[in-house]
């Protein structure tokens, strides 16, 4: 009986998750334009202002905090600094492969691109340019890497925190009997042993390193991505799968109360702390997390 509170949860994720399988399995795309029954459509001057906005916040994290902002000399060092960020060398794009923020449909989109072969990016690179598969960054030398960093397009997806390690606890991750249980062995074993779905984006994404050009937000990923693609230079008529995360935020509203309610007063302060470096560098507004947040004097 120890998964039964996890298959009530999944019972109302269900239409979520239906809609989400569309997107794994290449469903059927849809083009730049919005649907009838969606917010008015995202004009380009109002997402180019946001983007000020988000990548002006995080500067202003970064330039408090001590996080990495030099690409480490070592070769082991910047693996593990780099672990998450992936390229695509023949579409000149760079991004962080983080759990739970809606950038598997990103990742399923490039890699549909590569595989069309008159698909590239108008852009000068100062090196060769190679055309090989997604790969991790840090399989480059430093060379490459820091040129890669300077001229690529770089894009972040972000999402709220608590939201994420509900997703990791929805999947099963470990063997906790219930949310509660769940997070106490999160925030025991601390972010150094935390799975890359419970991971703080800052730390898998090293944003103080990496110049990110775009942060995406899930819950506006559907036209936010297509002014990404049009500003990147791509071709108009690209189909993009249906990003399903404006009705999955949705559904995770209602649970992420529900399961907030099922955690003690510590627990709030503690995982509030655990993602407090998430919760400065991004506008979270509505995170459950968010009023609980009490940064210390250094960071």
């Amino acid at each position: 009986m120890r998964f039964l509170p996890r298959l009530l949860l999944a019972a109302a994720l269900a239409t979520a998750a239906l809609l989400g399988c569309r997107l794994l399995l290449g469903g059927r795309g849809d083009d730049l334009a919005p649907r009838a029954e969606e917010a008015p459509p995202l004009t380009l001057d109002t997402f180019l202002h946001v983007q000020q906005l988000r990548k002006k916040r995080l500067r202003a994290f970064c330039s408090h905090s001590a996080k990495v902002a030099m690409l480490p000399e070592s070769r082991e060092e910047r693996a593990r600094v780099l672990s998450s960020v992936r390229v695509s060398t023949k579409l000149d794009f760079l991004y962080c492969q983080a759990p739970a923020t809606g950038m598997e449909g990103w990742r399923w989109l490039l890699e549909k691109l590569e595989e069309k072969g008159n698909v590239t990016v108008p852009m000068l690179l100062p090196y060769p340019r190679q055309h090989a598969l997604q790969t991790q960054l840090s399989e480059f030398n430093q060379t490459m890497i820091e040129a890669m960093m300077g001229s690529y397009t770089k894009v972040l997806f972000v999402r709220d925190p608590f939201q994420r390690l509900i997703s990791a606890y929805m999947q099963g991750m470990g063997s906790s009997p219930s949310f509660s249980s769940f997070v106490q062995d999160v925030l025991d074993g601390g972010q150094h042993n935390a799975s890359l779905e419970s991971k703080p984006l800052v730390s898998l994404c090293q944003p103080c390193l990496i110049q990110y050009d775009y942060v995406m937000m899930f819950g506006f990923l559907r036209q936010e991505v297509g002014h990404l693609l049009l500003r990147a230079g791509l071709p108009k008529d690209i189909r993009l799968p249906e990003f399903t995360d404006t009705q999955v935020q949705w559904t995770y509203k209602w649970l992420s109360e529900q399961l907030f309610s099922e955690l003690s007063l510590k627990q709030k302060k503690q995982l509030s702390h655990f993602y407090r470096w998430d919760l400065s560098a991004f506008q979270f507004s509505n995170s459950l997390l968010s009023g609980l947040l009490s940064m210390p004097e250094t960071w």
